[in-house]
């Protein structure tokens, strides 16, 4: 740094004694030289302070001011060669307008207050004695920029850690006002003495820094900036051995960032934020263990789960291709299904692991609180209820202490923590992975059952987009939602018992969860079916929407149980639904209805409700409908579920 600041220096100081050489030379308007060359000598004195400082300047402002400083000795230099003209000739033909001197004189002014600000804002807070900077010249036009150079150079001197704390929540209010300043903070180098503050200070500064760095990261170039700097490493240090309150800011920093850029996704992943933040997840929320995920030499918790419940005599084979999340369905408390499951679940898991590994058997309802999701506020849980109080580490991951924070600050983090896991997980093969091989899935189903308001909700966001890309990976679902596996099946249940309790909030992303699950269920299981039939009925139409989207899903071709899942949705009434829908249903809801009702003519048609709700007098009203048609979805279906009901149809009146 110091050598760079140097060499944008020699130049402006070798054209500052050259003007002021010169000036002493002059034979036409003296006087007027002279007091170019004082105002000059000036400027060079401070531009050589400058460069003895050079370690402390910063640089960004400094390239500007001197950059226009080198304009105006550049200037001043043309007009004193001006006036050394000698002969008679020269004196006749050389015009000097009378302005020339005046507006040299006020530029090298100019100049000369640039200088002196960019020493004081340089300098370290002892220095300034907490004199008032005021705005430079170079300012006039973009004040902004000014307040921007202040405060970041503020956190690059050394200051005390209160006034660097100070500047970056100086840093804060700009990059929450208007984009356009988060963009000049970051292009003027305000991430790397942020992220320095981050390490280095204490928690209000801390709180203040991870808070600046997830507004700055507003759009893709932003938040590649600020990865590369840095943020990563710094980011899983916090979540591992920082204080709560400012790793909840951090959590909600790293959300902001993965939402704003995926691919800065698998940087956090590669730096172990996964695992910090499901331990965040997991504390309180069920019985930790030491171990982060099962080893492959040990025998699965989830087959001995399974050994130890009684077999269901209507199971089908073990070896069906698709199977059921849900072998268990004739029980008639959801809560109470809940609560023995984890509970089995823990303590197969010590059954497994051994004696030796502690058990946390901490289980507290949380507080309430709401707070604004971009500045890292979140609803607070009940305290849940005590038992014992045994407080282990998960894989490496720092928790001394956190059992002694307010239930505000655990249930803030634990709503970020959901948060960030949802915004990390969205289309990412491996983040995704990382997440089901830990308790995630296992809390989301507790949080998703005791949560507050919004750690309900991120939980919710979170399992969509896992199943979202479970739906899409074959190996992703067969390993996370095996039919054996308590997490899954925990899950599951938590969330049928949104869907069947139609809670608003939660609604939309817990049917496209059980959407993307629908092809690992199997043809026993028809607790899903009816739920999504119902929600058909004279709801909202986002709400029809996306109940005709999951069951599509069940229906469709793709899906080996087609034909099981058609029959389920006729025997819950689904199609008179669809009927309605097709017929006065908004276009949103038109087009998956009528392709739901495809499907069903197409796999069922020999159905008597069918023919009885004269679905095919439906489906040819469907073909006189361009806007239909014009979907890529429906039109390669149309022709030929309405095909396959005559003929089936036909059949029946035939033989009557």
């Amino acid at each position: 740094m110091s050598s760079i600041v140097k060499e944008i220096l020699a130049s402006p100081i070798q054209m500052a004694d050259q003007v002021s050489k010169m000036a002493e030379e002059v034979q036409n308007f003296r006087q007027e030289c002279l007091e170019l060359k004082s105002k000059t000598e000036k400027l060079a004195g401070l531009l050589r302070q400058a460069a003895r400082n050079s370690n402390d300047l910063y640089e960004r402002p400094t390239r500007r001011i001197i950059d226009d400083t080198e304009q105006v000795l550049d200037k001043a230099l043309v007009l004193v060669t001006k006036c050394r003209a000698n002969s008679l000739i020269k004196k006749l033909f050389t015009i000097i307008p009378a302005t020339a001197f005046r507006k040299t004189s006020m530029q090298l002014e100019n100049s000369v207050g640039d200088v002196q600000w960019l020493l004081r804002v340089s300098a370290s807070a002892d220095e300034r004695d907490d004199e008032y900077l005021g705005l430079p010249p170079i300012a006039a036009n973009e004040p902004i920029l000014c307040l921007i150079w202040e405060q970041v150079a503020i956190l690059l001197s050394g200051a005390s850690l209160d006034e660097r704390s100070d500047a970056a929540a100086s840093l804060v209010s700009l990059a929450r006002d208007n984009d356009r300043y988060g963009k000049l903070i970051i292009e003027e180098g305000g991430v790397p003495p942020l992220l320095k503050l981050l390490k280095e200070g204490r928690m209000d500064g801390q709180e203040n820094a991870a808070r600046a760095i997830g507004l700055l990261g507003k759009d893709p170039e932003s938040v590649e900036h600020i990865v590369n700097a840095g943020v990563c490493s710094v980011f899983a240090k916090i979540l591992k051995d920082g204080h709560m309150k400012v790793q909840t800011v951090v959590a909600w920093a790293l959300s902001e960032l993965a939402a704003n850029h995926p691919k800065c996704q698998d940087h956090f992943s590669q730096n172990n934020a996964i695992r910090m933040l499901v331990s965040h997840l997991a504390f309180e929320t069920i019985q930790e263990h030491s171990k982060y995920t099962i080893a492959n030499k040990h025998k699965s918790i989830h087959s001995v789960v399974l050994a130890s419940n009684t077999p269901n005599p209507h199971d089908e084979d073990d070896d069906h291709k698709h199977v059921s999340l849900h072998p268990m369905a004739n029980q008639t408390s959801t809560s109470t299904q809940m609560h023995n499951l984890v509970s089995n679940t823990m303590a197969m898991k010590g059954m497994v692991e051994g004696p030796s590994h502690n058990k946390n058997n901490n289980n507290n309802n949380n507080n309430n609180n709401n707070n604004n999701n971009n500045n890292a506020a979140a609803a607070i849980m009940k305290k849940q209820q005590q038992s014992s109080n045994s407080h282990v580490s998960i894989a490496g991951t720092s928790i001394k202490g956190r059992e002694f924070e307010d239930p505000v600050t655990k249930a803030q983090m634990k709503a970020m923590a959901a948060r960030a896991l949802w915004k990390l997980a969205r289309g990412n093969l491996t983040v995704c992975r990382s997440i089901t091989e830990s308790r995630a899935l296992l809390c989301f189903a507790v949080l998703l059952e005791k949560g507050e308001e919004d750690v309900r909700s991120y939980s919710a966001m979170a399992l969509m987009e896992i199943t979202a890309v479970a739906e899409q990976h074959a190996e992703l679902r067969r390993s996370a939602f095996k039919p054996t596996s308590p997490a899954a099946k925990a899950v599951v249940e938590q969330l049928l018992k949104v869907i069947e309790q139609e809670q608003p909030d939660l609604l939309i992303p817990c049917v496209r969860s059980v959407g993307n699950l629908a092809r690992t269920f199997r043809a026993t299981e028809t607790r899903l079916i009816a739920p999504l039939v119902k929600l058909l009925d004279e709801r909202e139409a986002h709400v029809c929407m996306e109940a005709a989207i999951a069951l599509n899903k069940f229906a469709c071709t793709d899906n080996y149980l087609h034909e099981n899942h058609c029959n389920a949705i006729i025997e819950a009434g689904g199609a008179k639904h669809l009927i309605q829908l097709v017929y006065f249903g908004e276009q949103m809801v038109q087009i998956p209805s009528v392709t739901l009702l495809c499907y069903i003519a197409l796999h069922v048609p020999k159905s008597d409700t069918l023919a009885q709700e004269e679905v095919l007098i439906v489906l040819e009203w469907c073909t006189k409908q361009a806007h239909l048609l014009d979907d890529s979805s429906i039109e390669p279906l149309l022709p030929e579920a309405k095909s396959r009901l005559e003929l089936y149809q036909s059949r029946g009146r035939g033989f009557r």
